[in-house]
């Protein structure tokens, strides 16, 4: 059986946000890895964490989520503060990385190479208030063109460094001035059947070439 740590950053602000569609998404995210016969595990990262246990979650997960809010374009800083924590821990400890992926024998060898969580998935799912139309847009003056992953590329660098394979995002857009719902589940669910199936394809040929 697979598993999947889902990681809530949320981070209660009275009167800004106070949770629902975070604990929506989270609910309709663990029913369908569920429905797909994962095992499954969450932290709350506003109800406190263990370091060493947090650890343990990323080493034992075969796919981890980030659920988050997005606040002033980044997330909450709680997360961060877990992030710090937990990642250096597991560098600590030799379990994340053996280095920054550079050797001084083979001068070829990149910075970025040196992750021990191979075979792993990583995937964010946010919640904001800019448009989808402020993305991908080169006319559009804040992000130039830049998609969602662009401008989250610091946050899934942490994974990639650590030889996590990053699958593409998910946002719910618009949360606060034109928020739907309904079609945001809608979407969430289509977009993980669309990287799961995706997954397992890619997955069956790397098989079926290793056997050849």
């Amino acid at each position: 059986m697979k598993k999947v740590l889902l990681i809530n950053a949320h981070q209660f602000h009275e009167g800004i946000s106070s949770g629902g569609l975070n604990r929506t998404v989270v609910g309709v995210i663990q029913e369908e890895m569920e429905k797909r016969g994962y095992e499954f595990q969450q932290t709350d990262i506003e109800k406190g964490f263990d370091i060493g246990d947090e650890v343990e979650k990323h080493l034992w997960a075969d796919l981890i989520i980030l659920q988050s809010p997005v606040y002033w374009f980044g997330m909450p800083w709680i997360y961060k503060k877990y992030v710090d924590e937990v990642f250096t821990a597991g560098m600590m400890q030799g379990s994340f990385i053996t280095g920054d992926g550079r050797t001084r024998e083979d001068p070829t060898k990149q910075y970025g190479t040196g992750g021990l969580l191979q075979g792993k998935q990583y995937m964010i799912s946010l919640t904001w208030n800019a448009p989808a139309q402020a993305f991908g847009d080169a006319r559009q003056n804040l992000f130039e063109g830049k998609t969602v992953d662009d401008v989250f590329v610091t946050n899934t660098a942490n994974y990639k460094f650590c030889g996590v394979e990053i699958l593409p995002s998910f946002s719910c857009h618009d949360v606060m001035k034109q928020a739907d719902v309904e079609g945001d589940i809608v979407r969430l669910r289509a977009h993980l059947q669309q990287a799961f199936k995706s997954h397992s394809t890619h997955s069956t040929q790397q098989l079926e070439e290793n056997v050849a």
